[in-house]
């Protein structure tokens, strides 16, 4: 089963598998190691609603545009099966729970969120 089929809850097998290199946020103890990752690069948070599709309409977009391998570490949460972990990040970074939602963090600081059609790659790029 592809990383896709999984994130969209749709048999997506004849679709391009995503090129953003996504690592699964399922426990509250890796935003640990997100805080102590944001000092060496920026770490993205995107928070996806599998059940909502204006969020499955922003994970495409931003997937098919992103093009920040590189620069970026890319970390994905299904909001879902791990409502707890966003509402730790609320907590922990002081940015207020949406859905679908990207989160940059430096340093262990948000430094910049986005939500719903205010998600934009491009607009990433600029912040990175």
């Amino acid at each position: 089963m592809s990383f896709l089929k999984n994130i969209f809850g749709e048999n997506q097998e004849n679709k391009p598998v995503s090129k953003v290199g996504w690592k699964l946020l399922t426990d509250a103890e890796q935003l640990n190691e997100i805080t102590a990752a944001s000092v060496e690069k920026p770490v993205l948070v995107f928070k996806h609603s599998t059940r909502c599709h204006i969020s499955k309409t922003a994970l495409r977009k931003f997937e098919n545009d992103f093009d920040l391998e590189e620069k970026i570490i890319p970390y994905f949460l299904d909001l879902i099966a791990y409502r707890t972990i966003s509402d730790e990040i609320a907590v922990r970074f002081g940015v207020a729970h949406q859905s679908p939602q990207l989160i940059v963090i430096k340093n262990g600081v948000a430094v910049y969120n986005a939500s719903h059609e205010g998600i934009d790659a491009d607009k990433l790029a600029q912040i990175v």
